[in-house]
């Protein structure tokens, strides 16, 4: 399959970087809401530090908090001004993280780059191909790592597409719980499911889905990665 064009969806993010952290889930400016993600990640993440592959990571507001709490976090965004604003807060804080510029879907991480957990929020509904990024980011987990996905359901089916001229995007306006751990069930175990109605975590009430699903990767597919790697081992 062709690869879709994603200057459309980099362009709407740049438009929107100056603005992003004005919501109280974006830039966790609150200390209400800040103390509800620190909470929440503590309690979704591995309790040492931890190598974090933060996709989709916007200004960095989750990064900074990964960091603070000892883990060690890479970030990874399409929109090179997002890059640069997760950038100057991570330096302003007197921390310092990879960050990475490219596609969260098909990550440019380094060939064999493995990671604790992989952490997503609110970023399947820009994706083209979801379900084939959900298998690439299983294949970046550690063995025994999980993944985080932070997701909801807050637009219609029909709804106009965000970015002018961007591809067909399945998942448009967010997927419903349901969906996402069906889309999951051929190659991983969901082993968490929560539901996000806490207004501290959004600076407000909300109605509609938002929840976490956290899954590893199913034992097959552990065993299959396995005699992949000792396959692309050099002979002793």
């Amino acid at each position: 399959m062709p690869t879709p064009d994603l200057a459309p969806i980099s362009t709407f993010w740049d438009s929107s970087a100056d603005a992003f952290d004005q919501e109280p889930d974006h830039g966790l400016r609150s200390p209400q809401v800040r103390a509800a993600w620190w909470l929440r990640l503590t309690q979704w993440l591995p309790s040492g530090a931890s190598d974090i592959l933060d996709l989709g990571c916007g200004t960095g507001s989750l990064m900074l908090l990964l960091a603070q709490q000892g883990h060690r976090p890479t970030g990874v965004d399409l929109s090179p001004r997002m890059i640069d604003q997760a950038a100057r807060k991570l330096g302003e804080a007197g921390l310092s993280a990879p960050l990475l510029l490219g596609d969260a879907g098909d990550p440019p991480v380094a060939a064999g780059a493995r990671f604790d957990a992989v952490l997503v929020r609110h970023l399947l509904w820009t994706l083209p191909a979801p379900e084939e990024a959900l298998r690439r980011w299983l294949a970046l987990l550690r063995p025994g790592g999980r993944l985080v996905l932070v997701e909801g359901r807050w637009a219609a089916p029909g709804d106009p597409p965000y970015a002018a001229a961007a591809p067909p995007l399945p998942w448009l306006g967010g997927v419903p719980a349901e969906r996402l751990t069906a889309a999951l069930a051929p190659m991983a175990r969901v082993v968490h499911h929560e539901r996000l109605t806490d207004p501290a975590l959004w600076g407000r009430p909300v109605t509609d889905e938002r929840y976490v699903l956290i899954a590893r990767p199913s034992p097959e597919q552990e065993r299959e990665r396995e005699r992949e790697q000792l396959s692309a081992s050099p002979a002793a």
